[in-house]
């Protein structure tokens, strides 16, 4: 899907960010692809913006230095900024088309979903950074929004920005099975590669092996999350991280702690106004 860059220095265009000429084409290429993949559905899309804008966003990493949340804890170690103000103006540009109704209606040709609703506020997603020696457990996602109670969770999108990344840094995303016996596949988080799949109980997925990039490194990505909504407020639920297969007791009484606060964090999100970094900053203590 990559095209010539955008204008240096100007404000970016929306045919600057996505071709949405080519997004039908794009639907009805993958569509099969989406359904029929294993463990769960899921595609991957590789030069998925204009090459030069991608390069753009990807500086802009960097450039967006206030408003970063830490998450450090057992089962994950990143930094996440999850405010659209806070963001670069072309990050900006490209969160905003990802979110637009064309945008949308593009996910729902693809995975053949209906009634899609984009998340302008950003419930857990947002600009994600992590760093050499960080990682994301295995997990399934937490699959109801915490302010619209009647919102589930369908579609995860996740973007890359890491040119010339190294297989031997670690960092791949991970797809185990339902019974979290076998990884079934690993998808490098290679530069202007885009990856959808299907959000349910049993999407297990993260990137385990903390990264060995180097300290100047940082594995970048942009999460963002569609909903349905639904006819009755949804469970409430928080991010399920497991235990995979050789762990030891001890990682995997740490793994339920760990679970367990998660599930006080999704509570007092869903039932208070304090902002993730606030939140973050208690759970941190316990």
């Amino acid at each position: 899907m990559n095209r010539a860059g955008t204008n240096a220095g100007a404000e970016p265009l929306a045919e600057d960010v996505l071709n949405y000429r080519e997004l039908d084409t794009l639907a009805n290429r993958h569509r099969d692809d989406f359904s029929q993949a294993l463990p769960f559905p899921h595609v991957v899309l590789d030069d998925f913006l204009p090459g030069e804008f991608a390069r753009e966003v990807a500086r802009e990493f960097d450039q967006a230095s206030d408003g970063w949340d830490h998450y450090r804890h057992y089962n994950e170690d990143k930094t996440a900024l999850t405010h659209l103000d806070g963001m670069p103006p072309r990050t900006r540009a490209l969160v905003d088309a990802l979110i637009s109704r064309p945008f949308v209606e593009f996910v729902q040709r693809l995975t053949g979903l209906d009634e899609l609703l984009a998340d302008p506020e950003l419930d857990g997603a947002g600009l994600h950074k992590v760093p050499r020696g960080g990682f994301l457990n295995v997990h399934a996602d937490f699959l109801s929004h915490t302010q619209h109670h009647d919102w589930s969770r369908q579609i995860n999108l996740l973007l890359y920005f890491n040119e010339d990344w190294q297989p031997k840094w670690n960092g791949d995303l991970e797809f185990w099975d339902s019974t979290l016996e076998h990884c079934v596949t690993k998808i490098p988080p290679l530069f202007n590669r885009c990856v959808l799949f299907h959000t349910t109980a049993h999407s297990f997925h993260g990137h385990p092996a903390p990264l060995a990039c180097p300290e100047s490194v940082e594995r970048k990505s942009i999460a963002l999350y569609y909903f349905r909504q639904e006819a009755s407020a949804q469970p409430l639920t928080s991010t399920d991280y497991r235990s995979l297969p050789g762990s030891s007791l001890r990682e995997r009484l740490l793994v339920a702690a760990d679970r367990t606060a998660l599930r006080l964090y999704s509570f007092i999100r869903r039932h208070t106004k304090l902002s993730d970094g606030i939140i973050s900053r208690f759970l941190k203590r316990l």
